[in-house]
């Protein structure tokens, strides 16, 4: 599988990141490298790249991507929830700039046996790290048709989720449902008619991305990584997110605003007493948006909002 791919809102980034040399950056979110090539030649031979990804496989492409790199690397695998955990493993100093770019990988719908996409008949699978042990598969043979509906609703907004998880139940009590295949026909049973091509999307969309954020538990991992990077980021550190989603956005979103504005006193009192310290400043007060070109060329980009802050604080001081 060629991990090649191209990275959304570089240009914007890039921007907002401030790459510059002797920086420490980590890439939170590897996939394969399209930022990090670039981020690596602006940081130079003294600064320091560190790549997370939970698929090996994405580790091993970047690898070969990043082996000329200007720069030093560092690749790790693991959840980037954790990061916190996995910088302090490595002993590296507070880095100078962390990026997020949440969601599934374009290299990750393209391997059509991981059973990330509808337009392919697969193994219903979904898991980024293979070593976990729950996939899609599991979910949906095995939650009950209530638990279903609230995963489909609350993670895919879907507004047929109680159809669609009844008739999901239904069709797994014919037989498991164990490929993507069956799992869109049970989708297209469940929406009425003509429903999905008034909305001009695929109709199994929102359930396979709520399945998917369901087997690899994204939404935490983006409320741990965003808090943890705002901790260990140095005292000027730049932390950028990239949200697909409207849920993995509000996340950023509220803790950036929560981390700008602190104080938790009474509206009524004179002045500050709570000791809360302000640990960010935040450089996006709306999302920023790609550019219409680029949604031409690369329409994955479509949905993309970027959110940035400078950490005022040093590492730890906002605890």
């Amino acid at each position: 599988m060629d991990y090649s791919h191209q990275p959304v809102m570089v240009r914007e980034v890039l921007s907002y990141l401030a790459p510059a040399l002797n920086d420490v950056i980590v890439d939170c979110t590897l996939g394969g490298a399209g930022h990090s090539r670039v981020i690596a030649a602006m940081i130079g031979p003294e600064g320091l790249l560190i790549g997370i990804d939970r698929d090996r496989r994405a580790l091993q492409a970047a690898s070969e991507a990043l082996s000329d790199a200007p720069c030093r690397v560092s690749l790790v695998h693991g959840d980037y929830g954790d990061i916190e955990s996995l910088l302090g493993k490595l002993g590296y100093p507070a880095p100078s700039g962390v990026l997020f770019d949440f969601g599934v990988s374009s290299h990750q719908l393209d391997e059509v046996e991981r059973g990330f996409t509808y337009r392919e008949d697969a193994p219903l699978d979904m898991r980024m790290d293979q070593g976990i042990p729950l996939s899609a598969a599991d979910i949906v043979n095995t939650s009950s048709a209530r638990d279903l509906e609230t995963i489909i609703s609350d993670y895919g907004e879907e507004r047929w989720a109680r159809r669609i998880a009844r008739r999901i139940a239904q069709e797994r009590q014919i037989a498991p449902i164990l490929t993507t295949g069956r799992l869109v026909q049970a989708v297209l049973a469940a929406i009425p008619p003509g429903a999905a091509a008034r909305e001009g999307q695929h109709p199994a969309r929102r359930t396979f991305q709520a399945l998917r954020i369901a087997v690899n538990d994204e939404l935490s991992s983006v409320r741990r990584g965003t808090e943890g990077a705002v901790r260990t980021a140095a005292r000027g550190a730049r932390i950028v997110a990239l949200s697909y989603h409207s849920l993995e956005d509000r996340i950023v979103k509220e803790l950036f605003r929560a981390k700008e504005r602190p104080c938790s006193c009474p509206p009524s009192l004179p002045e500050c007493v709570c000791g809360r310290r302000k640990a960010l400043e935040v450089m996006t007060r709306k999302p920023v948006r790609p550019s219409e070109d680029e949604v031409l060329a690369n329409p994955r980009a479509r949905s993309a909002k970027l959110r940035a802050a400078i950490k005022v604080l040093g590492p730890g001081e906002d605890e």
